[in-house]
Formats: structure tokens, sequence, C-alpha cells
């Protein structure tokens, strides 16, 4: 017997306005909070905007047309079946027009935590496109940090133990134990834009941050989740600021109500940029929220999902096939 689907955010009637897309989602590479520690490096985050019929199409046509059993529709059998190259090409040509892939780097997850979490207020916005202004600080920082090898490991793997949920040590061992790895790290001379990051931790501010986790203040996004913002970019990219989004995706747990609801208001606070080519009449109104809802289902029972889920795992295993500007963070220039 199956249990009972948790989470979600169905639409209430007076939510909705105006244009609505509807979107199916899944995820390739999530290991909780596991994010330093793991066989996957990379999360990608897929989505579609298929209708039931034409996902069954898709899915029949793999099956029949390259011959591929329900249990090859795993991306790691896809690609390892049979004439996969060329059924590859037909799925990505399949869905172009209709899809979109966020890719989300571990490791540079956890910087922009660091830097949005322990250097500013922390928010739902956090490591998203809605606080632009702290992306430079965090590509530096993750950029210079990985050239100190096991002292910037140290250092991540110090921050996960800080603002774990379940953490096994006290607070005040791990903050301390936390600002002797930047410490240490400090020492590399990681040039002008990362020491000042490292230079602006202050043990005050992260004794208060980490307090509020400890009490589960729940208007701090959970730091080592990153799901939230991946979906936030998901939406924003269906949205482009003139339509709500309404999602359908693979159960989560971390996709709790609650989340969501505050992630529905930052969205409707922040989420609305203008788009240059975006006419003002076909904008969203002012205080609607991109995110018109999020329903959960088993992947099982939707096919719209299914084809969300083989994209999420083909784009993982195969980053190339990303469009770089959906890359967090961008690949590093040649040279």
């Amino acid at each position: 017997m199956r249990s009972p689907l948790q989470g979600g955010l169905p639409p209430g009637g007076a939510v909705v306005v105006g244009a609505v897309v509807e979107i199916a989602c899944d995820e390739s590479g999530f290991s909780g909070t596991n994010l330093l520690h793991s066989a996957a490096p990379v999360i990608t985050h897929a989505s579609v905007d298929l209708a039931v019929d034409e996902a069954v199409a898709l899915i029949t046509a793999l099956r029949s047309g390259f011959r591929f059993a329900p249990h090859e529709l795993k991306s790691g059998r896809f690609l390892r079946g049979s004439g996969a190259h060329e059924a590859l090409e037909w799925f990505l040509a399949a869905l172009t027009g209709r899809a979109h892939v966020h890719l989300i780097d571990k490791e540079f997850f956890l910087v922009t935590r660091i830097v949005d979490f322990l250097l500013t207020e922390p928010s739902y916005a956090a490591g998203t496109r809605l606080a632009r202004e702290h992306h430079p600080a965090a590509l530096a920082l993750h950029e210079a940090g990985r050239s100190a090898g096991g002292d910037w490991d140290a250092f991540l793997s110090a921050f996960v133990d800080l603002v774990r949920m379940k953490r096994r040590l006290p607070v005040d061992q791990t903050v301390r134990r936390f600002f002797q790895a930047r410490d240490t790290l400090r020492r590399h001379g990681l040039g002008t834009v990362a020491d000042a990051v490292l230079d602006g931790l202050s043990p005050r501010h992260v004794r208060a941050v980490v307090a509020r986790l400890d009490v589960d203040d729940r208007t701090v996004p959970p730091p080592l989740e990153p799901l939230l913002p991946a979906l936030a970019e998901t939406v924003l990219s269906w949205s482009d600021g003139r339509r709500q989004v309404l999602v359908t995706h693979d159960e989560q747990s971390a996709l709790t109500a609650d989340r969501l609801t505050r992630l529905q208001r930052v969205l409707a606070d922040e989420g609305q940029p203008q788009s240059a080519g975006v006419h003002r009449v076909l904008a969203l109104p002012t205080g609607a929220s991109p995110l018109a809802g999020l329903v959960m289902v088993d992947s099982r029972d939707d096919p719209r999902v299914q084809v969300a889920d083989l994209l999420a795992g083909v784009a993982r295993r195969m980053p190339g096939i990303i469009d770089d500007t959906l890359r967090q963070p961008p690949p590093a220039p040649p040279g």
C-alpha cells in the first residue's frame, strides 16, 4: 500500500490570475543534506510543459520505435541501451521549446548559502537570481577556494556541520570549528573579493543565524536544501514575468506547504522583473506570484513527470546538453 502524498501547495481559485502554464517536474542527483560526500556532484531539476497525451505519445514512441522496455526509461539504462544515441537525439528534438533544465553544482550551492546566509539576512530568495547582488562574491569565493585543496574542503565541511538541522556537536564547538577553518583558509590569500567574504563573517551574526535554525524559525529557509531555489529558478524561467506557473512535481519531502507558501510570497514580492520583450499589459498583476501552486504526484502515475525524470537524469549524466545560462555556477571561460 502506498503512503499518502506529503507536501505541496494546491492553487486556490483566487490565486490564479491571467495566463497560466502547467509544467511537470522531477530531479536527478538529489541526495538530501549529503552535499559534499555524494556520488552525484550536481543536481538537475527538469520541467516540461507537455500535456498528458503528449507525454504518453513520447514514451510510447521510445518504447516502440526504439524498443525500450519500461524499466529502461531511467536515464542510466536509457543511455546504455542499443541505439541510445539516435534515441537521445530524437528525445531532445521532441522536447525543443517544451522543456527546461536547471543544473546546480552542490559545492557552489554551499558557497551561495555561506554568502547569502552568513553575510546578510537569510531569505527564501537566497541562492537564486533574486539575490543577484551576492552572486559575484559567491563565484569569486568558489573559484579561489578550490585552489586551497584540503583547507577548502574542511571549510565547507565545517559549514555543513554548523547549519545541519540535526547537529551532532554543541553549537559553541561547531561555531569555533567553522571559524578555525575560515582562518586557515584565509591564510591562503585567495584574492580581494574572496578574502573580503571570509573577513566579513561575523561570529555574532553566525551565532544568531544558528540560533534561529535551532528554534525552527521558519522564516529561515533550510540551509542545505537545494530544491527550493531550483524550483524558484524553474518557475521564474517559465513565468518570464508574464504568466503564472502551476507545477506538478514528483513527491519531495522538502517541498512542504509552509515552505512553498513562503516561496510563493517571495516570488510575488520580488519575482516579477520586466523582460525586455514583455509589454506592460501582458505582465503579471502587481502582487500576483509567478508560482500559482504545486501539486504532488507519484511519478508512476503521471507520464509528464516520467518524461521530466528521464530528461533530468540524462542532463545530469550529460550536462553538455544544458544551456550555459541555466548552470549554477556557469562554466569557467576557456583558457
